[in-house]
């Protein structure tokens, strides 16, 4: 199988526990550093499948790289080849797709439950998970559901949480987190999380039980990772 790319916007935010579970499926994967100025492919023609990962900045900032992921995502869709999209990721999914990307009532740091969105879509990739279950979040912004997707996520302060469309998963919340990038996160975004509130956590917050935490969310990203690669090529 050719390489899925895995599209990295910023040092901080690389593929994480995803690298890890692509590495114990033998499926091949092609870092793209944004952050480096790594071109962006023209075409989709060399790859079965689009990850994008996390990132600082949004979808509505004039950058260069911005409109061509949009243009490759749209191509991925078209050619019903699964893109996978965490936080920015999701963002730039919907906003390939026709959907927008707007600040969200408050900012969500931390970690904080999501509930499921029941439906057969949602009963599909989600199989065998807790109807509620605590994520990790580091967003200011959120999107609108595209036209034909299914709402799978939610959580009481970002309606939407995760969406499916065809092959493709667009998420607004982190599952590809491992312990170090935690503890990163909490160390290089304290000036962040300094004032706590109920949907921002502090260091100590984002860092207690981290282990069994990270354990925790490492499963819920195999049933929705192992999901998404049943739609490669």
């Amino acid at each position: 199988m050719k390489a899925i790319w895995i599209f990295q916007h910023t040092a901080g935010e690389g593929p994480g526990y995803l690298a890890d579970f692509l590495v114990r499926h033998g499926l091949p994967y092609r870092l793209i550093k944004i952050d480096e100025n790594d071109p962006v492919p023209d075409s989709i023609e060399d790859t079965p499948g689009l990850v994008f990962m996390g990132g600082p900045m949004s979808v509505n900032d004039d950058l260069p790289w911005i409109p061509k992921v949009l243009h490759l995502i749209r191509q991925a869709v078209a050619a019903d080849r699964p893109v996978l999209g965490h936080c920015l990721g999701g963002q730039l999914l919907s906003n390939a797709l026709g959907g927008v990307v707007t600040r969200n009532p408050v900012k969500e740091i931390g970690w904080l439950p999501v509930e499921q969105v029941d439906g057969p879509i949602t009963r599909e990739w989600l199989d065998g998970l807790e109807p509620r279950f605590d994520a990790f979040h580091w967003h200011g912004e959120t999107f609108s559901l595209p036209a034909g997707a299914s709402h799978i996520l939610k959580s009481r302060d970002c309606a939407n949480q995760a969406f499916v469309i065809g092959k493709s998963l667009g998420l607004q919340c982190h599952v590809e987190m491992t312990a170090a990038m935690v503890r990163d996160w909490a160390r290089t975004g304290a000036e962040e999380t300094s004032q706590t509130c109920a949907t921002v956590q502090n260091t100590e917050q984002l860092t207690a039980d981290l282990e069994q935490r990270v354990a925790r969310l490492q499963g819920i990203a195999d049933v929705l990772y192992r999901r998404w690669v049943r739609g490669l090529a």
